[in-house]
């Protein structure tokens, strides 16, 4: 019997995770991890792996493409590009104290699209071979250029058999024009929203007139299209973190009940004066704690309530295929199903390479809209995108449901060829599946309840992990 090879964590209390590059995880004792390292495995040891998929007979038998199959459904697949997030103006009516856009003035000149610049855009956009299509609208504010945002719909409508439009905003300033714009089924909004009316004032709207007028616009949104319509984001100042309850309410009095919590993002002018590593284990520790409140409340009220992110990191263990968050995709191919394109035409392979070049860190422009795109400058990306070889993943446990991020790695240490273990993306991810993991093997109805809804499923299973002595 041959065994695929086995990586390793330790858990504590004389418990080790155990899991194949395909994804296939077990709890183990210390024991057994003598046994396996020494070749000493007992016919109990071999009928376990046996049956959990880690073993095979000779190639090309029943298990052995079994376990291909699983590994090729977890890697993500290239898709169609059919995701186009614009930026149809830099120019913005806030000055929110952690923005990462670079930003320009609400009175500049020279940061919107040029009509020239909107034709090219819409050429490109109908050369795709997609049949559907998502626009993202992002600035600045793109309602400053409601104009620009009616011209890309009504011909986005027109090309392709489904079209589907997100608007990022602040929702500070909306003109009646702009509700109407907004009210179309096929239109989405997006925007931030810090948590408490405090929280929110200090980190974003900066005065209790700009705050009152941003709660009563997503108050009014909410009752006039409906919390499916709306999604809301908090900023999380690790430094100065809102109460737990007040951020979970300032959700749930309008039923959002997905939480995708985010902290300062080390790009744009959010960099200036701070360490690339700041406060992550403050934040590890908040986010871990976050969800402990999540899985008590959940139970004390019946309701459910999703810290978003961790509820993607629990997917993509459970099941393959769960790529929904770039983050976690592997490999995760740039210009791949979206790109970006700024308000000056130039493309970039994410909204976070376009802030590396904007502060002058790296040009990571990957094409223009007169040229197209660039494939060779794409291709270099990619190179560096799987994490499937990388020297330090290779050993840990959690690569199969893991992702990378370059762009992230060059703008908080200008390389990417750090050890992994060193970076702020790993060791948040680490942070982030220990925790999973913890809460897979706890046996308690109030951490079951959450588990089994954040991963869509109607009740536990007591098949769904396996442990082994």
């Amino acid at each position: 019997m041959n065994i695929w090879p086995l990586r390793f964590r330790d858990l504590g209390r004389g418990s080790i995770l155990f899991a194949d590059d395909a994804g296939g995880f077990f709890k183990g004792t210390e024991d057994f991890l003598d046994r396996y390292a020494l070749n000493a495995l007992t016919d109990e040891d071999q009928e376990f792996l046996h049956e959990g998929g880690h073993t095979f007979q000779r190639e090309l038998d029943l298990s052995y493409l079994g376990f291909a199959y699983r590994w090729c459904a977890r890697q993500a697949p290239r898709r169609q590009l059919g995701y186009v997030i614009l930026v149809p103006t830099l120019r913005c009516n806030l000055t929110c104290s952690y923005c990462q856009v670079s930003r320009a003035p609400e009175g500049a000149r020279g940061f919107d699209w040029t009509e020239d610049t909107l034709s090219a855009v819409l050429a490109f956009i109908g050369g795709l071979a997609a049949p559907e299509i998502k626009i993202e609208f992002q600035g600045g504010e793109p309602l400053l250029r409601l104009d620009l945002l009616e011209r890309v719909r009504d011909f986005c409508r027109q090309r392709f058999g489904k079209a589907e439009f997100v608007v990022c905003t602040n929702l500070q300033a909306v003109s009646a024009e702009a509700w109407h714009y907004l009210a179309a089924p096929d239109t989405f909004i997006s925007t931030s929203l810090d948590g408490d009316a405090v929280t929110h004032q200090r980190q974003r709207t900066r005065s209790a007139e700009l705050t009152d007028a941003f709660f009563g616009n997503l108050d009014r949104a909410i009752e006039q299209f409906g919390s499916r319509k709306i999604s809301a984001l908090p900023t999380i100042d690790i430094e100065r973190p809102p109460a737990v309850d007040e951020l979970i309410n300032s959700f749930v009095d309008r039923d959002l009940r997905s939480i995708y919590l985010r902290p300062i993002n080390h790009q744009g002018f959010a960099r200036r004066g701070r360490d690339p590593d700041v406060g992550l284990d403050r934040w590890n520790a908040w986010h871990a704690a976050f969800i402990e409140h999540l899985i008590e409340r959940n139970f004390r009220t019946g309701t459910i309530i999703e810290e978003y992110y961790f509820s993607q990191c629990l997917k993509r263990v459970l099941r393959a295929g769960a790529d929904e968050h770039v983050d976690l995709r592997n490999p995760n191919f740039f210009a791949s199903d979206y790109i970006v394109i700024d308000h000056d035409g130039v493309l970039y392979p994410t909204d976070e390479a376009r802030m590396q070049s904007r502060i002058g860190r790296i040009d990571l422009s990957v094409g223009h809209v007169h040229r197209g795109i660039d494939t060779e400058k794409v291709a270099t990306l990619n190179a560096a995108s799987c994490n499937n070889f990388d020297p330090d993943c290779i050993h840990c446990p959690y690569q199969p449901f893991c992702g990378s991020d370059l762009v992230d790695d060059i703008s908080r240490y200008g390389r990417i060829d750090l050890p992994k273990q060193a970076t702020w993306f790993c060791r948040r991810h680490t942070s982030l599946f220990d925790k999973v993991f913890e809460l897979l093997y706890r046996r308690d109805e109030a951490t079951r309840f959450s588990l089994s809804r954040w991963a869509d499923l109607e009740s536990w299973p007591e098949h769904l992990v396996r442990e082994h002595q």
